[in-house]
């Protein structure tokens, strides 16, 4: 597939106290987004930007992850108490290209006078358009179900928003939150310029290690839980087959489940992907129809609480998934 290449510029609003809705207002209760006093407080939309933002902060900042352990992100929307805390904060940081589905309507509704400043992490990335097997599998429906499951969850952009299963857009992502710790804190610059190079180090010895592994493997077909990695597969060579949509919770018909056993057949596919944050259900009955095993392959869009605790993060989940893809493919 051939990127859809665009620069987008970097989404930087100010804004104070949020009059949203009642669809984003929905709900009290308590919010795990607790800001502190003395650092930098940033709010992250999701894990892998909480993840760059800690490492390239380092200890100047104060960061917090809107999304809880254990949840997946297409399943959340912020609270009140939520929203009130984001704009409380010295910076918001979120995916963008549709990722977020209640983004937009909190950024229409702030003020101009307010104190966060809000910085879209896949800005300038070269985005995929959101036409992968999802759009190909189900064009037949119709289109008003399709245009609503779309603004549902938040990918009426046209963009698949799992840009960061690219190494070469993570780089640009991480290039984002650097730029973003700057505007809120020049004073410390030079530490957080210090933090994004060795990130981006690290990053580069990752995107090597997947080149050269994957370059190895003699089969290239992978079967996913759903459409979230064609950018990773552009990168590599792969070709992902997957058994939901761009979200993980579009169910696939008996057609889709005929082809995708096909699919297994054809190519020799002798593992089926599952993630953690989503039932394997769906995984494991059709590995027991085509008479394959399962294996994680994890898209990073949150970490479980086990995780969490084992101090996983975006290079350990990668460093697992290429074990996992060099076993499945070989």
């Amino acid at each position: 597939m051939v990127p859809l290449k665009s620069t987008f510029r970097t989404a930087v609003w100010t804004a104070a106290t949020v009059i949203l809705s009642s669809s984003l207002l929905a709900g009290c209760g308590g919010s795990q987004i607790q800001l502190t006093e003395g650092k930098i407080n940033v709010v992250t939309s999701f894990y892998p930007l909480y993840d760059f933002t800690q490492k390239i902060g380092g200890g100047q900042v104060h960061v917090v992850n809107a999304v809880p352990s254990g949840v997946e992100p297409h399943d959340w929307t912020p609270k009140s108490k939520d929203i009130s805390r984001i704009n409380q904060a010295d910076l918001f940081i979120y995916q963008g290209a549709g990722f977020e589905g209640w983004v937009d309507e909190l950024l229409e509704s702030k003020k101009k006078d307010a104190k966060v400043l809000v910085v879209e992490a896949s800005a300038g990335a070269a985005l995929l358009p959101a036409d992968h097997a999802e759009e190909k599998k189900h064009e037949e429906k119709k289109q008003d179900e399709k245009k609503h499951d779309e603004k549902e969850h938040g990918h009426e952009s046209g963009y698949d928003p799992h840009s960061w299963l690219s190494i070469s857009n993570a780089k640009k992502m991480a290039e984002n939150v650097k730029n973003g710790l700057v505007q809120v804190d020049s004073a410390h610059q030079a530490d957080y310029e210090a933090n994004y190079k060795q990130l981006l180090a690290r990053l580069d010895q990752l995107d090597q290690k997947y080149k050269t592994e994957l370059s190895k493997v003699p089969n290239k077909s992978i079967v996913v839980s759903h459409d979230s990695f064609a950018y990773l597969c552009k990168d590599y060579g792969l070709t992902q087959m997957p058994i939901m949509g761009l979200t993980a919770d579009s169910e696939p018909t008996a057609q889709d489940m005929k082809e995708i056993n096909d699919f297994v057949k054809k190519n020799g596919v002798k593992y089926i992907f599952f993630e953690e944050l989503v039932s394997d259900k769906l995984a494991k009955t059709l590995a027991k129809d085509a008479k394959t095993e399962t294996l994680v392959l994890n898209p990073l869009e949150g970490l479980t609480d086990a995780q969490t605790k084992a101090g996983d993060d975006y290079f350990s989940i990668m460093e697992n998934n290429l074990q996992n893809l060099v076993k499945a493919l070989q």
